[in-house]
């Protein structure tokens, strides 16, 4: 399971991997409301796709891709305008998910999970010299991790067992057992989730900047997964001392509800979508092979495509309103820390991640055999085995019953 945000209570390359959407793919995508990211994307998406399966196959991280991201401004893209940025919306970052899950999943996660966590600083961290330096560090290309989930608490990130331990001097000291940190070794920072004091209960959380020249990461587990390898979510023991400028203003259960929550479950759906639509591509070319060797009749299985293609493009719709649903509120506290809201959010990754194991699986069926093989240019192994980690990073059974109490209380919002 992936380092998770707190749950409600929320043409081939030489790989053989395919690039983003290009003309002759079919999948949709969220739209965008100008391309001012298309051109670098689809540059990014390239050398995803040509690492893709050489990411897989050693579960490294997707380095190439992620200097191709720093480069091209994508880790950047939704720094505020008023703060030097692009003020990309989540709109547009659900686009760029989109088409880097269409080349390799493992980058698209990591943008996406990079976003969630840049987010919460400018709109959260207050106006401390350690907060703004690292949205100055974040706006030069800076990569930002998280740490949430901890040893003992069942996956819960609304409750922390480490803690804040302040000194005299407004240095601070932390320790926190994590059973998973997402691209650690990668990452320029690591947001922390601990309880606000020793004496604070486990619900009473803040969030902390740790850098890595005042953060020793020991590891205590391996990332061998089925799918989703590239991640890189080893265990760790991480031990940070920092300063108190640090911490972000707001407490957890804020950042959650208003941001790390709604944001990486829209990316999170927006990758699982781009994994979708490039299986569909690869049963498009199939079946239009099957085409060219019948000329004058149509093959069966472009009755399965079109079918597949009814149920992509619902998918994407549902993406694309969840996405406009958080910009429209974007500003708007009491929305985003409604029940509503949150059972909104929760309803769009349930929905998405049983969705699209469903989707490779129809793609995989229409392909045949070429698309069970290994490798290749139709091949969908590595598709339907990321697909499958969706349902698991944040256990669905988890989310499913927070929502069984949230919905005495309201409905969802439609």
């Amino acid at each position: 399971m992936l380092d998770a945000p707190a749950t409600a209570s929320a043409s081939t390359t030489a790989s053989g991997s395919a690039p983003a959407a290009g003309p002759d793919a079919v999948g949709p995508a969220t739209p965008r409301s100008t391309d001012r990211f298309a051109a670098r994307t689809a540059l990014v998406a390239d050398i995803a796709a040509h690492f893709a399966d050489e990411v897989d196959r050693g579960a490294r991280p997707p380095r190439e891709a992620i200097a191709a991201m720093r480069e091209h401004g994508l880790l950047a893209a939704a720094v505020p305008v008023e703060l030097g940025g692009e003020g990309a919306t989540l709109g547009e970052l659900s686009a760029i998910a989109t088409d880097l899950g269409r080349a390799c999943a493992a980058t698209a996660m990591v943008f996406a999970m990079h976003q969630g966590q840049a987010m919460a600083l400018w709109r959260h961290g207050g106006a401390a010299f350690g907060v703004t330096d690292l949205i100055d560090a974040v706006k030069a290309g800076a990569l930002v991790a998280s740490s949430t989930t901890e040893r003992g608490i069942g996956g819960d990130a609304r409750r922390s067992t480490c803690a804040i331990e302040p000194d005299a001097a407004g240095r601070i000291r932390l320790r926190k057992e994590a059973p998973v940190i997402s691209y650690a070794t990668e990452a320029d920072a690591i947001l922390v989730t601990a309880r606000r004091d020793p004496d604070a209960p486990a619900s009473d959380q803040r969030l902390v900047i740790c850098l890595p020249e005042e953060t020793t990461l020991t590891q205590t587990s391996t990332w061998d997964t089925l799918g989703l390898r590239g991640t890189c979510s080893n265990g760790w023991t991480l031990d940070a001392e920092t300063h108190a400028d640090r911490v972000l203003r707001d407490d957890y259960a804020a950042i959650s509800a208003r941001t790390v929550l709604p944001v990486s479950h829209v990316l999170w759906a927006s990758v699982w979508l781009g994994i979708a639509a490039d299986a569909a591509d690869r049963a498009r070319r199939a079946v239009r092979k099957q085409a060219r060797a019948s000329v004058g009749q149509t093959p069966p299985s472009a009755l399965r495509l079109a079918e597949l293609l009814v149920d992509l493009q619902a998918l994407a719709d549902t993406v694309r309103h969840a996405a406009l649903r958080f910009d429209a509120v974007a500003d708007d506290p009491e929305v985003l820390e409604s029940t509503a809201f949150a059972l909104a959010a929760n309803a769009l990754k349930i929905n998405a991640s049983e969705r699209v194991t469903d989707l490779v699986t129809k793609a995989l069926r229409i392909v045949g055999i070429a698309g069970f093989a290994a490798t290749g240019p139709l091949s969908v192994a590595r598709h339907l085995r990321d697909a499958h980690g969706a349902a698991v990073m944040v256990s669905n059974d988890r989310l499913l019953q927070n929502d069984a109490g949230l919905a005495l209380m309201t409905g969802a919002i439609l």
